[in-house]
């Protein structure tokens, strides 16, 4: 893109602005982004003076100011209906990536200026979701060219919001779940600034990881959606590239598809059928062009949303209702490099030369010499691990926080009528990993292994029963099963269960166990063996003393008893 046609662009953007006296900051000074004042002021004008627009209050957020959500409907119906498209596009969740903010903002105006809305789609707009990142403006991202000043990567609680979509900690992400069981959008964009190597493309995506969808939704996206957007975006001067996650050292090397779970905006959205896509403008490009690339990109998803919206709700209405059907349900992922595929890649020639800091080898990029040329892409994802779904689940209502989480995703819960024996299959955690160091506020487990015991236990009035024949039943499986990669067991909510209550006295309990081993040969055995197999164990008194107390009925049931259950 030249500077000339981003001139071009910005002159049209403030003519079309300046006959309805609304102009951007960024159409004023593009080296400008807006703060939150004048974001919402924006809107508010907006509301006020069309109305075929609507902003709305959605929820709280972790800095005390209110989320908003700014709709856009050719019919001046402002909630999902049958037969049109509702297409989600998400802002400012990295402030410190305000494109596709300056960008909603002047697309906004220039369809309701227009007059010229989509009839088959509901545009749903979060005009900025990290507020409180949005208010802590500075200089954050040291390489980003432009704007002058931006905001904050963490929302006010210093949380990355796009690593929180299952376990909702703020309340940015609490009223966005609310919002989209609202909204139930079949399509959603987040918007997004890239860094890292440096090539021709202004724009970059990916897309929902294609073998995480239903195959409905993802043959059509990948097949159809996909290319017909690809082909505009190049129309428009924009060719695009899959976001450059690459394998070596450069993007030579080849592209990696990006593993989007659901602690992400994509990955979400995909749990209910939803297909996304997460822009990536390159932050080493001019402001301009960035904006640019936003506003093509949001713009060219809308209207192809418009043009093939019964294609779309058809595949999402048929997808649902094979989820409700589904018996098997992915866990984990990982890359099969055994799928090979390539894409067009526009990129720059890479060398080292000594660094000026070290005197050791650095990279750098000569943009003096361009080239095109195809590049291994690997993109294929296989599923890792599964589990069949139970019937039902069950769940204690003592365990609020997850019941919660579940009601605001649109899972439907049945409380039981009275107190109740159930027979359940019930996991033990036998073994899980654990980081030294905290991400996002937690110690998520991995690598976790369960076993499955049999018991009747009693539940309670008030507790709940979790059927799986529901839309919500990805949501619901990929959650309550403990080896999901982001289940609530990954991200610590039922640590407690890993602490064992009540613990016994060597001393004293030497002479129960002793008696216990005279009563019971064959605890006598299980010992021996272990002795003769592990010498650790064969000089540890305490750990054999511990081995007994565990196969007593002193040892609660409890230590280690994952605590929702199975109905199978």
């Amino acid at each position: 893109m030249t500077k000339l046609s981003i001139l071009a662009f910005i002159l049209l953007l403030s003519a079309v602005s300046n006959a309805q006296q609304l102009i951007t900051p960024f159409e004023r000074d593009s080296n400008q982004t807006a703060t939150y004042e004048q974001i919402i002021r924006w809107y508010r004008q907006l509301d006020q003076q069309y109305d075929q627009a609507k902003l709305i209050e959605i929820g709280k957020t972790d800095i005390g100011k209110p989320l908003h959500l700014f709709l856009l409907a050719a019919d001046k119906q402002f909630a999902s209906r049958p037969g049109r498209v509702t297409l989600l596009i998400n802002n400012g969740i990295h402030p410190g990536e305000p494109e596709g903010i300056d960008a909603c903002m002047m697309l906004a105006r220039n369809l309701l200026k227009a007059n010229k809305l989509p009839q088959n789609v509901l545009v749903a707009i979060v005009p900025v979701y990290n507020v409180g990142g949005c208010l802590n403006r500075g200089v954050s991202r040291v390489n980003q060219n432009g704007p002058e000043s931006y905001g904050f990567r963490g929302n006010a609680r210093n949380l990355n919001l796009n690593r929180d979509f299952i376990k909702a900690e703020a309340e940015n992400t609490r009223a966005f779940q609310s919002m989209f069981q609202w909204l139930k959008p079949q399509v959603f964009i987040d918007n997004h600034t890239s860094d890292g190597a440096d090539y021709q493309h202004v724009l970059t995506y990916f897309a929902t990881q294609k073998d995480k969808l239903h195959p409905l939704v993802s043959g059509y996206m990948v097949q159809s959606f996909q290319p017909a957007l690809d082909k505009q975006l190049t129309a428009k001067g924009f060719p695009s590239a899959p976001y450059v996650n690459h394998a070596g050292d450069t993007p030579e090397s080849g592209l990696i598809g990006y593993n989007d779970s659901p602690r992400y905006s994509t990955g979400y959205a995909a749990l209910f059928n939803c297909f996304g896509f997460t822009l990536e403008t390159h932050m080493w490009k001019p402001f301009p062009a960035r904006v640019k690339a936003s506003y093509v990109f949001d713009e060219e998803v809308m209207w192809l949303c418009d043009r093939e919206a019964k294609t779309i709700l058809t595949n999402r209405q048929r997808a649902d209702e094979a989820v409700r059907q589904q018996k098997t349900f992915p866990l984990s992922y990982k890359l099969d490099r055994s799928k090979t595929d390539s894409v067009t890649f526009l990129g720059y020639a890479a060398a080292y030369k000594p660094s000026e800091v070290s005197g050791l080898k650095r990279l750098y990029y000569d943009r003096t010499k361009p080239f095109m040329k195809r590049v291994p892409y690997w993109n294929t994802f296989a599923v890792e691990a599964q589990v069949d779904k139970p019937r039902t689940y069950v769940i204690s209502q003592g365990w609020t926080e997850i019941v919660g989480e579940l009601k605001r995703n649109g899972v439907t819960l049945t409380p039981l009528a009275k107190d109740t024996l159930i027979k359940v299959a019930a996991y033990y955690i036998t073994d899980f990993r654990t980081p030294q160091r905290p991400y996002e506020g937690h110690y998520p487990h991995s690598g976790v292994n369960v076993r499955t015991d049999t018991q009747t236990i009693q539940f309670y009035k008030g507790d709940f029963l979790v059927p799986t024949t529901q839309v919500a039943n990805r949501y619901i499986v990929e959650t309550l099963e403990p080896q999901g990669v982001d289940s609530f067991f990954a991200w610590n909510f039922f640590d407690s269960i890993l602490d064992q209550k009540e613990y016994f006295s060597n001393y004293i309990f030497e002479d129960t166990a002793a008696d216990l081993l005279k009563q019971n040969p064959i605890l006598r055995k299980q010992l021996d063996e272990k002795r003769a197999i592990d010498k650790a164990f064969a000089e540890n008194a305490n750990a054999q003393l511990e081995f007994i107390y565990k196969q007593t009925p002193y040892y609660e049931k409890t230590h280690n008893r994952y605590p929702v259950y199975r109905i199978n």
